[in-house]
């Protein structure tokens, strides 16, 4: 193997896992097959050839020095993970149409997708994610977001534009001192884009070295 595949075998180690599709393939592990069969497609990957292409390192939190900082250069204060056996952080939201939540029959285990709109966070891209707790009443969905893969690959339903209220996760790694009622940067573990985000956190439990937090008033900065 020459130094140019050593260096794609070590990129091919480091594609991000997002599954975003951003490269032409559905899944990185798609992507990683094209890459060992014609190396200089590796850039095609857009987390790989940003500007500042260490930034998307920070999703390995073990045995691994986190640069803390974004995708954009700006410093963030911790890294929002899934609680164990969740396939992505968990978030709060209501839909700008709130009767689409009973209108659509939305149920815990749906996969679904739309998108975060206004002060609440503006994200410009689509969120997919697999609905945990449902309020039809209320029209309050609670989901792990995830990749597009799921909706790419089975039914899913549309609930349109949507404030995001809260996120719920765990910290593993955290680079300053957690306290409720504090505002903090934080990088949500499947953010596709590797923006900070902001959020204050309402509540905070430890266990075993990990923190359990709710947080709110969310925005992306």
């Amino acid at each position: 193997m020459d130094d140019f595949d050593r260096s794609a075998g070590k990129k091919i180690e480091r594609l991000p896992g997002l599954d975003c599709g951003m490269c032409g393939q559905k899944t990185c592990a798609g992507f990683a097959r094209v890459i060992l069969n014609s190396p200089q497609e590796i850039s095609r990957c857009v987390h790989l050839n940003s500007s500042k292409e260490n930034l998307s390192e920070p999703n390995r939190t073990e045995n691994e020095i986190i640069v803390w900082k974004d995708s954009l250069g700006r410093e963030y204060d911790f890294i929002l993970d899934s609680f164990d056996n969740e396939p992505g952080p968990r978030e709060t939201i209501l839909p700008y149409n709130p009767a689409r939540t009973k209108d659509l029959n939305i149920k815990p285990k749906d996969v679904i997708i739309g998108r975060p709109m206004g002060m609440s966070c503006g994200c410009p891209v689509t969120h997919c994610g697999v609905a945990m707790e449902v309020d039809q009443v209320n029209g309050l969905i609670t989901w792990c977001v995830t990749g597009p893969l799921g909706p790419r690959s089975q039914e899913y339903k549309d609930i349109g534009y949507y404030a995001a209220e809260a996120y719920e996760g765990a910290i593993k790694s955290t680079n300053k001192e957690l306290k409720i009622g504090m505002r903090y940067w934080f990088l949500p573990r499947r953010c596709m884009l590797q923006w900070r985000h902001s959020g204050l956190i309402n509540f905070i439990n430890k266990r075993n070295n990990i923190f359990q937090v709710r947080i709110e008033g969310l925005m992306i900065g």
